[in-house]
């Protein structure tokens, strides 16, 4: 079992597709780690030598953001947009859609379940 960046990736799946499963890390970016450090894009993870598998690693540690790191980012970018108080932070505040949205139908996404109006039959 192939451990990058502190997630298990799988080891039937082909090296780009088993990157993916890495928290930031889109088929883009795992196309390009795999030409960065020379591995066939057709080879599978449990194929990959340990040597293959610690340039993966060292190159997504060097120049990507992954996992626990991006997570806290895009979190704290999302607090100092709450505690600027600009429109965008007030829809995460209120846990309403944020890029525009109708919120009069659907956005039950963001609003959760629908909630009964009292005396309302039609």
């Amino acid at each position: 079992m192939a451990r990058i960046a502190g997630v298990n990736i799988p080891t039937q799946k082909r090296v780009p597709i088993a990157l993916t499963y890495i928290h930031g890390i889109g088929q883009d970016s795992a196309r390009k780690i795999c030409e960065a450090v020379s591995i066939d894009a057709a080879r599978r993870v449990n194929e990959l030598s340990d040597a293959e598998v610690l340039a993966i690693r060292e190159f997504i540690d060097a120049n990507l953001t992954v996992e626990g790191d991006l997570r806290r980012e895009v979190q704290m970018n999302v607090k100092r947009l709450m505690d600027l108080g600009c429109y965008r932070g007030l829809r995460h505040r209120r846990g309403l859609p944020v890029r525009g949205q109708r919120t009069h139908t659907n956005a039950r996404t963001r609003k959760g379940p629908a909630k009964a109006i009292a005396g309302k039959k039609k």
